[in-house]
């Protein structure tokens, strides 16, 4: 491992910290807050692909492949070393300012759970195996 990416899971886990106060890290307030599934939660690969049609082809295309209107998540600015699960559900609940490419900024995704953003982040992670992304 790589001295940035210590420095990411050091940052990442002082993020954690300080967004989890004196909260237990497992509570489900705080996973709700962090927006992150619920404990026990389990990834469902076809589910991921359905919500994933349904809420994020149109801009990131049909095999997250990119469009005219969006980024291919399929490419190494997207794997997991690079934008964490995490960043993927703040993408979501929060939206993201441009920064890769020029196609504006991302707005939020009113509607998806954590839940429904964690079956559709492994069906991204699945295309980007699929292409060779680690």
């Amino acid at each position: 491992m790589g001295l940035t990416s210590i420095v990411k899971l050091i940052l990442l886990g002082l993020i954690v910290s300080f967004l989890t106060g004196c909260e237990k890290p497992d509570s489900e307030t705080v996973r709700q807050r962090l927006h992150l599934p619920q404990s026990g939660f389990v990834a469902n690969i076809e589910q991921g692909e359905k919500l994933y049609k349904e809420n994020c082809a149109t801009c990131h295309g049909v095999h997250a492949g990119g469009s005219t209107q969006g980024p291919p998540l399929v490419h190494k600015l997207y794997r997991s070393g690079h934008h964490a699960d995490l960043t993927i559900h703040w993408a979501v609940k929060d939206g993201v300012k441009q920064h890769h490419w020029h196609f504006g900024d991302m707005p939020s995704i009113p509607g998806l759970s954590p839940d429904d953003v964690g079956h559709i982040i492994v069906y991204i992670r699945k295309q980007q195996r699929f292409a060779g992304i680690r």
